[in-house]
């Protein structure tokens, strides 16, 4: 079916037809969700999958993690990764593991990062297996993992470095891969496919998620380059991050719970978010807009992931830089400690008095933070801070949305503590950011997709872009097939 001339929909069976000229995109992930991303284009008979993301969320999302994947995986010639969170590279061990070869063309940064991101999400998925079995929560014979470390370890293997410097990557049979600062996490990648056939080039630049402008460490966005085809994030799609400023609303918060003498916990994903709150609670400090607290890093993944940041200084903005040319750390507070063991982490159950606590998972879907918040949830002196999108059907969309009672480790806990959001903090760019980005394009693509957002912020994004630049937008559905004209 034609659509404004610009893509004709298919049928959501995919077959392996090297005759077919066409170059399509099929969308097996991050449509009507944040998480599970994963878009594969099809050209002349060659198969790239543009980001390999783990399903997060509601139970019926996280169960496609389990089902056997709508294509082959042994079929699959190469993988790009656009950035290492974990909705966008989790799903990769599964892959490697179902039969997937080829190379996983990723930038410098992110392949470090997935050093430490992928063997631990397979610890956790044979951690969270083994509990399952030694507490008999499992429906089935024995419970299994959905990948194991060493799977973790063999998808490490098949990764090829490239530079956020638009340099073209030849990934063969006519497809090239051009990667640019995104500007979302350190590492995270606008990416251009160009694929080539004998009368023509199409063009489809993936923007990854986007970061908003101005935000600290890394550098903005890139402009977009000339594409055909723009697959667009739209996260915040249908909202805008606020006008005040996250420092102005970071030190209110904490110095109100300063006055109740409480504790105050803040989830936040180990790579990225935790160097954004360090990196604003060091600088409250030294502006003298809050008292010196302890701040734990409980998270061992975060201390790697902040020597990573430190390391790749090409995609750090001037002020992260002259900090560092400073010789200071521009992610230490000034009474900081990390707890990298799980005796460390249980000790910070003894202390008292006003202290802040940085733990993962981001959304409260797992990981260590689970564990300091059936301790602080139920204290009416505490403090929550949501720092970050909070996803459908995770436990910190539930406590931000206003239940007075979640389920914890199988267990009810009250929530009696003050919860707080800063919009601010976010690394996705808001609609209005977006916008801005997308008016650096050179010229209008013949169509752009929203995609990793809910449905209301996908279909908001499609409208701003519909009603500010007059272009065409198709908010794509899970398992939908196009043919790029």
């Amino acid at each position: 079916m034609a659509v404004n001339g610009a893509f004709r929909l298919m049928g959501t069976a995919i077959c392996r037809n090297p005759n077919n000229r066409m170059a399509k995109i099929t969308f097996y992930g991050g449509v009507g969700t944040v998480t599970g991303s994963k878009y594969l284009l099809e050209h002349e008979g060659r198969r790239v999958l543009v980001d390999c993301g783990l399903f997060q969320g509601h139970k019926e999302l996280r169960e496609r993690n389990w089902n056997d994947p709508p294509f082959a995986p042994a079929e699959i010639d190469a993988v790009i990764i656009t950035h290492a969170h974990i909705d966008h590279t989790g799903y990769l061990p599964r892959l490697v593991k179902l039969g997937f070869r080829g190379p996983v063309y990723t930038s410098k940064p992110t392949a470090d990062l997935l050093k430490i991101l992928l063997p631990d999400s397979g610890r956790l998925q044979e951690e969270e297996a083994d509990y399952r079995n030694r507490h008999n929560l499992t429906k089935h014979e024995v419970a299994l993992p959905l990948y194991d470390e060493k799977d973790a370890r063999e998808a490490l293997k098949l990764i090829e470095v490239c530079s956020n410097n638009g340099i073209p990557v030849d990934l063969g049979g006519g497809i090239v891969a051009s990667f640019l600062v995104a500007g979302h996490i350190i590492g995270a990648s606008l990416v251009l496919v160009e694929m080539s056939g004998s009368a023509s080039t199409t063009r489809f630049l993936f923007s990854g998620d986007l970061g908003h402008y101005d935000q600290p460490i890394v550098k903005d966005p890139a402009p977009p380059p000339a594409a055909d085809y723009v697959m667009c994030e739209s996260t915040y799609g249908n909202r805008l991050h606020g006008d005040v400023d996250s420092a102005t609303q970071m030190a209110r918060i904490i110095n109100e719970a300063v006055e109740r003498n409480g504790p105050i916990l803040i989830p936040a994903f180990a790579v990225g978010r935790t160097q954004e709150v360090l990196y604003l609670i060091r600088e409250l400090e030294d502006q003298k807009r809050i008292p010196v607290l302890p701040v734990v890093v409980d998270s061992p993944m975060a201390a790697q992931a902040t020597q990573v940041y430190n390391r790749w200084n090409e995609e750090h903005d001037e002020e992260y830089a002259s900090i560092l040319a400073g010789k200071r750390h521009p992610l230490r507070t000034g009474s900081m400690t990390t707890a990298s063991s799980r005796d460390e982490s249980k000790k910070i159950n003894d202390m008292r008095g006003p202290r802040i606590i940085i733990s993962a998972s981001g959304m409260m879907t797992g990981g260590r933070v689970m564990h300091h918040a059936v301790r602080i949830l139920p204290q009416e002196n505490a403090t929550v801070i949501f720092v970050g999108f909070q996803a459908a059907g995770t436990t910190g969309r539930r406590i931000q949305d206003g239940e007075r009672q979640v389920k914890i480790m199988k267990g009810w806990v009250d929530v009696k503590c003050h919860i707080e959001r800063v919009e601010g903090f976010s690394a996705h760019a808001d609609w209005k950011a977006v916008l801005q980005w997308l008016e650096g394009l050179p010229a209008p693509p013949k169509t752009v997709f929203t995609t990793h957002g809910e449905p209301e912020a996908a279909e908001a994004m499609a409208q701003h872009i519909r009603d500010r630049f007059g272009w065409n937008v198709h908010v794509p559905s899970y398992e939908e097939s196009i043919e790029l004209a």
